[in-house]
């Protein structure tokens, strides 16, 4: 159940209220209800604000850290994969698309192919001898 309080708001209202503030007037006093009062110290018993604060710190710092390793694990994946002679440009341009639809960034890839920006926008134009080729090999 979400509320519109912060964990260490939360907690600050049950210090009060173990600082002997009668719970009527607490919840007038912060706007929340007495069911509140009852569901919450069984959630955040024995924490103080300074430990909730950090508890946060800790699960972003998680969930940041997990991003991390699964990205570097598809990264190492893939680099397995490019591994496998891609030796033209064409070939190492169609791995970096495979791989930027698979979620990685671009910087990323291109740092693992070993390609520049440039080298992945290139556009080759057409061959103006064409004509003048064929001409030659008839000869």
């Amino acid at each position: 159940m979400k509320t519109g309080f912060s964990e260490e708001q939360t907690i600050g209202f049950l210090g009060e209220a173990d600082a002997g503030l009668p719970i009527k007037e607490l919840c007038h006093w912060h706007g929340f209800s007495e069911a509140s009062d009852y569901l919450w110290p069984s959630k955040f018993v024995g924490m103080s604000v300074s430990v909730a604060k950090r508890l946060n710190e800790l699960e972003t710092k998680n969930v940041r850290l997990k991003k991390l390793l699964a990205e570097s694990l598809l990264e190492m994946e893939f680099t397995h994969e490019a591994m496998k002679k891609v030796v033209s440009d064409t070939a190492r341009r169609e791995m970096v698309r495979f791989m930027l639809s698979c979620g990685l960034s671009e910087r990323r890839v291109l740092r693992v192919i070993c390609m520049s920006a440039r080298a992945l926008r290139y556009q080759p134009v057409p061959d103006r001898n064409e004509a003048l080729r064929e001409r030659i090999v008839s000869l």
